[in-house]
């Protein structure tokens, strides 16, 4: 049986040359597409160090949003006062 001699293209080679990309590299290329599809959030050093993974950053920020939607709903803005009903 005859050992199959064409070489497989998707494994990775261990150098490549200038002249296996033939349309040259840019810079960036991908970078507008990945910043509009990704939704990757970096935290301040200080903010990360007090939380030890993803379910508790969660979980922080849906407890605020959820205070915050309770307590913004109930008050009025100071110095104004409620609005009349008008009869008609």
């Amino acid at each position: 049986m005859k050992k199959d001699s064409k070489t497989d293209t998707d494994e990775l080679r261990e150098t490549y040359s200038r002249s296996d990309f033939p349309d040259g590299f840019v810079r960036g290329k991908y970078a507008k597409r990945l910043k509009e599809s990704s939704n990757i959030i970096v935290l301040r050093p200080d903010v990360a160090e007090v939380f030890p993974n993803e379910e508790a950053v969660n979980n922080a920020l849906l407890s605020l949003i959820d205070i915050a939607n309770k307590t913004t709903h109930q008050t009025r803005r100071p110095g104004r006062s409620p609005k009349k009903q008008v009869l008609r």
